[in-house]
């Protein structure tokens, strides 16, 4: 991950912390939003690869990376807003993911 993503998602969930509080409510807007980020991408990779034919091709590769990234800091910031522990909860998932997977044949780096 990102040397930035911990610290810049602290700040925006301070200022969203600032602005709306961090009710149950909030906490639940917080997660509607990763659900909103991920149809933004969605509709960017239906637009990049042309399936509405009324639309055409709308949306590049580009922005369809734009919109994950959006999805990722999204997600960062509801997960900080449920625990104070999101960078360890992170790191500890990603560690089990990694764990799954196959080991690399030898002589790979």
């Amino acid at each position: 991950m990102s040397a930035a993503l911990w610290p810049v998602v602290a700040r925006i969930t301070a200022a969203l912390d600032a602005s709306n509080g961090r009710t149950e409510h909030e906490i639940a807007m917080r997660l509607l939003k990763v659900s909103e980020e991920a149809g933004e991408a969605a509709a960017a990779y239906i637009g990049m690869t042309g399936q509405n034919p009324r639309k055409g091709m709308t949306h590049t590769r580009n922005d369809v990376a734009q919109e994950l990234a959006d999805v990722i800091v999204a997600a960062a910031v509801a997960l900080l807003s449920l625990t104070d522990h999101a960078p360890s909860v992170l790191d500890a998932k990603l560690h089990n993911a990694a764990h799954r997977l196959p080991l690399p044949p030898k002589g790979n780096h």
